[in-house]
């Protein structure tokens, strides 16, 4: 009998599973005999939700580097260079600007996820595994059947329906409501883009100042004028008629914006001290104190990397919080728009010098590895981790696209834009009568007719689920409760399963972001994928591999066989 896979959802983490698990059936003799069924909720699958045209504005940036996308069928770089010229002006390209440091429109890299994924399926059934993509079909609820898992697929053009699988991987992505205004004037996300072309101009708040915050900005200043700007020159903002009364002021805790993206070696030089064994080791060897003993290996890499740095900020002497303080610090006495611009020509020098910042690049090649720590942390360890090393980590690895800052800097120069330090000490109200929402910092009542909630994706408690049938079977259980954490989310083992002792977990694979966000808090998008990809992947190969030698029959076994 086929083995019987369904994916839920068919963004990168889907495709970069399935391309692993077609790479690992490639030593495979015979046909393998496996059925895969794809569901996608939208019209198109195979764009994912931060990359699809109508949820993203044509201005929006990604925010990784096409060196860093890891391959598939081909590189970014080779599938841009496969494309005409104007194909690539329509996807907001410049084709003399083609590089594999350079950052790319959003909707460019839904076109090639598409065609990846396009590809990626006729691998499949050129290998003979049955493959059935069904667009506009939600699956709506699951439930473990024996061993095995039914589906209850709901779609526009058939009636409800229920579907039996051996193994199924939650793929869901981001998870946001189709209509972001809540309340008038008050956006739960900025996403879709298209909800915020209705936005007149007016004073506008948003809660955030990182990449989903400037995704944001930027769709707000492209509905009300255009940026201008020649090679060499500053960029420049224009207001259209309309958009002379449009004020936006991105609002943080620290006021900071995010800095440039810096130059480093891809793949990453390997870590010297704050080791993946060495984490794991102090996480194992059941003497406790996990965060200030990590915190430990954490500053004896960052001073070994870049002992001039060390000394100048006295990092022997540094407590975990001290360090923070010392970080942050510099910058959080400056005027953020003075320091993007002294941070855009320092990274613009590098990049042109191929030059490395030694402490930049410590910390971003240890975050992955404190992330190992997160599920063991006590409750008051956590609570440090996320207020003080947290940020350190997310500051570091979300710099973004120079053309982002560009952007930035041309609004405020046009005095459209502004950032605002929220503090320790603010709230904000949109349940009033007034539109939008006022937000009050220290006693001082700021109105916004609009506000935008623009802080990017949040972990979700198990309640948010969307299969409740597997929340009342005790499959899928809050982490906080079942693994003795704190961390929000789903619990999940080391191989994405849900952690139950109902034996059909091992069939059943959660890769859904919000729920994963607790235990993995840098889960970044499209690397992240392909690591899950990796394990899943190669999971799924194995079972096909193995229920196939289980049934194979040899021709001499067969009674009265007749070939």
């Amino acid at each position: 009998m086929a083995t019987a896979i369904a994916f839920v959802g068919a963004g990168p983490t889907t495709i970069y599973t399935l391309n692993q698990l077609i790479d690992s059936l490639g030593n495979f003799t015979g046909r393998p005999d496996a059925n895969i069924s794809i569901f996608e909720a939208q019209s198109q699958p195979g764009l994912g939700t931060p990359y699809r045209p109508g949820w993203n504005d044509p201005a929006m940036l990604s925010n990784i580097a096409s060196v860093e996308i890891p391959p598939l069928a081909e590189t970014l770089i080779d599938w841009l260079g496969r494309q005409d010229d104007d194909r690539l002006r329509a996807l907001g390209i410049d084709p003399s600007g083609v590089d594999e440091r350079t950052f790319y429109p959003r909707l460019a890299l839904g076109r090639f996820f598409l065609d990846q994924f396009t590809q990626l399926v006729e691998r499949a059934r050129a290998k003979g595994i049955d493959v059935n993509v069904r667009a506009r079909t939600k699956v709506v609820d699951i439930e473990a059947v024996g061993d095995g898992l039914k589906l209850t697929v709901a779609s526009a053009r058939l009636p409800r329906s229920e579907e039996w699988f051996d193994y199924v991987v939650l793929a869901t992505g981001h998870q946001w409501p189709e209509e972001p205004e809540v309340r008038p004037g008050y956006y739960l996300s900025p996403w879709p883009a298209s909800a915020l072309q209705r936005i007149a101009a007016t004073k506008v708040g948003l809660r955030g100042s990182s990449l989903t915050a400037i995704d944001a900005v930027v769709a707000l200043a492209v509905a009300h004028g255009q940026f201008e700007g020649h090679e060499g020159e500053a960029l420049t903002y224009r207001s259209k008629a309309d958009g002379d009364a449009l004020q936006l002021t991105m609002m943080s805790r620290k006021g900071l914006l995010p800095e440039a993206d810096f130059y480093h070696p891809i793949p990453y030089t390997p870590l010297a001290i704050c080791t993946q064994a060495a984490v794991i080791h102090l996480i194992e060897d059941g003497e406790g104190d996990i965060l200030h003993r990590a915190y430990a290996l954490f500053r004896q890499e960052l001073e070994e990397a870049d002992p001039d740095y060390a000394t100048g900020i006295a990092l022997a002497d540094l407590t975990l919080e001290q360090f923070s303080d010392r970080y942050f610090g510099e910058r959080a006495d400056v005027d953020p728009f003075e320091w993007a611009q002294a941070n855009l020509a320092e990274a613009r020098r590098n990049f042109a010098k191929e030059i490395t910042v030694p402490w930049r690049y410590a910390i971003l090649r240890m975050h992955e590895v404190m992330a190992l720590i997160v599920p063991h942390l006590e409750e008051d360890e956590l609570e440090r981790f996320d207020r003080f090393l947290k940020p350190i980590f997310v500051d570091d690895y979300a710099t973004v696209p120079h053309l982002s800052i560009e952007r930035l800097i041309a609004l405020h120069r046009a005095g459209i834009l502004d950032v605002k330090a929220l503090g320790e000490n603010y709230r904000i109200d949109s349940h009033g009568a007034d539109r939008g929402a006022h937000v009050l910092i220290d006693g001082e009542d700021h109105h916004y007719p609009v506000f935008i909630e623009a802080t990017g994706q949040r972990p979700l408690d198990v309640d948010a689920f969307p299969f409740p049938t597997m929340i009342e079977q005790d499959i899928v259980q809050n982490a906080a409760d079942t693994q003795g954490c704190s961390v929000k989310g789903i619990a999940i083992d080391e191989g994405y399963h849900p952690v139950s002792d109902d034996p059909v977990t091992h069939r059943l694979y959660c890769l859904s972001l919000p729920f994963i966000l607790g235990r993995h808090p840098f889960v970044q998008g499209i690397t992240s994928s392909h690591e899950m990809g990796l394990v899943v992947g190669a999971e799924l190969a194995a079972a096909i591999a193995t229920r196939a030698s289980r049934t194979a029959v040899r021709p001499d076994q067969q009674a009265g066989a007749s070939i």
